[in-house]
């Protein structure tokens, strides 16, 4: 690269996890393998919601949905992470970094919303059990699915498009193992101020707001378990959020607890090692939470296993 600052730059340089030789064969193993799993155990639950009619339902309509969400998002930066370890390269390039931040934070979104709308869905499963199929018709569920990917384009291009206009100096490397927009931002040699203005009021709408949605929903859910008379009923009751509520807990205190208490370590390798759990680990462990925590999901894995056979 030229000296000087140059704003048409050509391409980054991912730091990844660590720069140490040693290391990079066992984080390339470790992370091929829960990008495996990952993929497989979404795809799994796809599969099984599919092909087995009694998971026709809104429930694990949402389910596939976001089992869908969950791939794309590790599909964003994993492999172009583990080219980079296997080719001993460390460039991306510009292109190639800003298509990575837009499809990251379109899926990132879609998880988000989706997590919600699952919240809403057992709101009115279990406070509204009589009205159930009448409130979540096929049109709905298509537009509730439909809604989150209206407002996770449009934000993710929004925000692609100001870190288009953004200049860079020489100075290019991230320490991260993606090309996360807010190192990018970091890197920027021209004024940000716009960028992070739009960025601190969509956590507060994206991020907040959902989350806010969740709680109520969770908040009504609580006040008409408790209401059940017999220890059975709440039992069965809560047995029927209580995989989505695990799911929501891994994805917020992850994704909250890397973005709002990790802000200080933002320039280091300790913030890439913290994003591992939310863009890694929680897709990868979304399926076995559905999966072992739910019969349902089970006879139709058992099913689809049987038919593979």
């Amino acid at each position: 690269m030229k000296p000087g600052n140059d704003t048409h730059i050509s391409e980054f340089l991912l730091l990844g996890l660590s720069e140490k030789p040693e290391l990079q064969p066992l984080i390339f193993g470790l992370f091929l393998s829960m990008y495996l799993i990952t993929v497989c155990g979404n795809l799994l639950i796809i599969l099984a919601t599919i092909s087995d009619s009694h998971l026709h339902t809104p429930m694990y309509f949402f389910l596939s949905n976001l089992s869908f969400a969950d791939i794309c998002v590790t599909s964003t930066n994993i492999p172009k992470m583990l080219v980079n370890i296997q080719t001993q390269s460390k460039v991306i390039t510009y292109a190639g970094c800003i298509t990575q931040v837009f499809f990251y934070i379109v899926f990132l979104v879609l998880d988000d919303f989706l997590l919600t709308v699952m919240a809403y869905d057992r709101y009115v499963a279990i406070c509204h059990p009589l009205h159930y199929t009448v409130i979540m018709n096929p049109w709905l569920c298509g537009m509730l699915v439909l809604a989150s990917w209206i407002i996770g384009v449009p934000y993710s291009l929004l925000q692609t498009l100001m870190a288009l206009r953004l200049s860079f100096c020489t100075h290019v490397e991230i320490p991260h193992f993606f090309c996360e927009l807010y190192q990018m931002i970091h890197l920027a040699c021209s004024d940000t101020f716009l960028n992070a203005m739009v960025t601190y009021f969509a956590t507060v709408l994206l991020g907040i707001g959902p989350l806010t949605g969740i709680l109520y929903s969770y908040s009504k859910i609580i006040s008409s378990i408790c209401a059940i008379s017999s220890a059975q009923g709440k039992y069965k009751a809560f047995s029927t959020c209580a995989s989505h509520l695990s799911v929501v807990s891994l994805f917020y205190c992850t994704s909250l607890g890397v973005y709002l208490s990790a802000g200080a370590a933002r320039s280091s390798p300790s913030s890439a090692a913290a994003s591992v759990m939310y863009t890694v680990v929680t897709p990868m462990l979304n399926p076995f939470i559905y999966s072992l925590r739910n019969k349902d999901i089970k006879r139709a894995l058992k099913r689809l296993s049987g038919r593979m056979v």
